[in-house]
């Protein structure tokens, strides 16, 4: 007799929740999201190891070759994918400016990758 009464009211009380496909999406979705985290945040980390360490040598060093053979010392601890002969460096006023650039190729799966393009400069703090 409720239930009658329910249906005429507009009031329904049936079962809310998650199907098995949605369920299935979600966690389709939520694997997908995981793994593409795990592939790019190493590169993320790399990226700002470098950055950290052109941004402390520019601070140290007088002469462009002061400055590669600090940040070559600096990148074989930290393990830096960037080579001191990637580095662009000039000079502005009394300051030094160092830069680089690279792209980095991310593996996904079989033969899709993803493209990321890195560059950071000195004079972007």
């Amino acid at each position: 007799m409720r239930d009658k009464e329910a249906a005429i009211m507009g009031h329904s009380h049936g079962q809310r929740g998650l199907t098995l496909i949605g369920l299935i999406i979600v966690l389709f979705i939520a694997i997908f999201v995981a793994m593409l985290a795990f592939k790019l945040i190493p590169a993320y980390i790399d990226f700002y190891t470098a950055k950290k360490a052109i941004n402390a040598v520019a601070r140290q060093g007088s002469t462009a070759a002061e400055i590669r053979r600090s940040f070559e010392l600096r990148s074989a601890i930290d393990n830096v994918n960037v080579r001191p002969s990637d580095l662009e460096i000039t000079k502005e006023g009394n300051e030094m400016v160092i830069g680089f650039a690279y792209r980095k190729e991310v593996p996904l799966f079989s033969n899709v990758g993803i493209y990321i393009d890195f560059a950071a400069s000195t004079r972007d703090q």
